[in-house]
This record gives structure tokens, sequence and C-alpha cells, in this order.
């Protein structure tokens, strides 16, 4: 049985050895693909600190559209190109905003939200989703973050997305 622990971390190395390690686990036995991005969602809102959404727009028909997470409603649909989650679709590229108040045509879906990294999920040379994870904190994430989170990414990419 998964047994998830609150713990203390020393860095954000440790942070995201033991993230990733919990996430190999979850997903290692299901075959559902939203099954398992359900879980990853939740598992990063309760491991990752001061943040206040995580979770996945899925590629579909050319626009972002909501699918599992953790944290407050959120918009359901966002273009290609607008806003930081549709700019990492677009571009296949990590989006890392110290604020997003300073981010050209950023969708504030929760006003609390300050700081945000999106991460593109590519697989096969086909855009599949894209990992968006909000904090009310400024400039909350950096290249540390970026790293242990593209090892998740690195994970994810083991399920089966052709069932999304």
């Amino acid at each position: 049985m998964f047994r998830l622990e609150k713990k203390n971390f020393k860095n954000k190395l440790e942070l995201y050895e033991y993230m990733n390690n919990m996430l190999k686990h979850l997903i290692s036995d299901e075959t559902d693909a939203i099954a398992n991005l359900s879980n990853a969602a939740s598992l990063f809102g309760h491991i990752m600190p001061e943040i206040n959404w995580a979770g996945f727009y899925l590629y579909r028909n050319n626009e972002l559209v909501l699918g599992p997470f953790w944290g407050k409603p959120a918009c359901t649909r966002i273009t290609m190109g607008e806003g930081v989650c549709g700019t990492a679709a677009k571009f296949q590229k990590v989006q890392l905003v110290d604020n997003v108040d300073l981010f050209p045509g950023h969708i504030a879906c929760d006003s609390a939200s300050k700081s945000e990294i999106v991460l593109p999920i590519v697989k096969d040379g086909k855009l599949k989703a894209v990992l968006d994870i909000d904090s009310p904190i400024l400039a909350r994430f950096n290249q540390e973050d970026k790293k242990g989170l593209l090892k998740a990414i690195d994970i994810l990419q083991s399920i089966n997305w052709d069932m999304i």
C-alpha cells in the first residue's frame, strides 16, 4: 500500500528525489492515464511547499483543456499561445515566471497566484499536455524546480498518453 508521509526536506534536491520516487510507485501498476495524472497532481500538491495549484492541461483539438488537478477550480480551456500555459504549449518550452503579473497575456484563474512554472509534456514528438504549478509566492520557482519537475515529466512519459 502507498503511504505518503509529510517530511521536512533539507533542500529541493532531496524534495524532488522523494517526490519523484513516490511518483514512480504511484503510477507503476496503474494503466489508466487519467488515474495516473490525478494521483500525480495530488502528490505534487501535497509534497511541494508554497504552491496553491498543480495540474495538467491536456492538448486536444489545438487547444489546452483542463485535466486532473489539485487546488481551486481553474480555467477550463486555454488557447495555444495565450498565457503561461498556452505559451509553454505553443513553443514546447518550459516557462518559469517569477511574477505572473508581468507576463504578457497572463490568464489569472486564481488571483492569489504570483509565480508559475509550466512544463510541456511531449511524447514521440507530439504535445500531449502541460504540467502547470502555481504559487502565491513571488519567484517561488527556480532552476532546481525545473530540473526536478523535468524528471517528473520523464516518469510520466511511461503512462499511456494515447488513451487521453
